[in-house]
């Protein structure tokens, strides 16, 4: 069992829409992970009030998302991973992609693979 997962969190839960595995602010469609970037973003750190204040969420909520993010859930480095394998396979890592490179076709055979693995 994970750290994150023996925890009985108040205001996070998962997101049954979504690919993603890692954990959302309840009812909402904001990842942890996004809320802890920002409190952990090295050019413009925020303060969890801040953070509250622009989401327009309770300060406690971000808390819980800083704190779930800093168990470092398998999770979220799982899907990290996936979105790494799905930009490789789809050419969005070729270094000349931005400047007009094509975007690789993947079966959805290989898609479904790409997100079950």
């Amino acid at each position: 069992m994970t750290p994150s997962a023996s925890i009985t969190w108040k205001h996070l839960a998962p997101n049954p829409k979504s690919a993603y595995k890692q954990l959302y602010i309840a009812g909402r469609r904001i990842r942890a992970r996004d809320l802890y970037g920002h409190f952990m973003s090295a050019e413009e750190p925020m303060t969890p009030e801040a953070i509250a204040a622009d989401y327009g969420l309770p300060l406690e909520a971000v808390l819980e998302a800083i704190a779930y993010c800093q168990t470092d859930p398998p999770e979220i480095r799982a899907d990290f991973e996936r979105e790494e394998r799905i930009m490789e396979a789809t050419g969005m890592n070729d270094p000349d992609y931005k400047y007009g490179g094509k975007y690789k076709r993947v079966s959805p055979e290989d898609m479904a693979r790409l997100l079950n693995s």
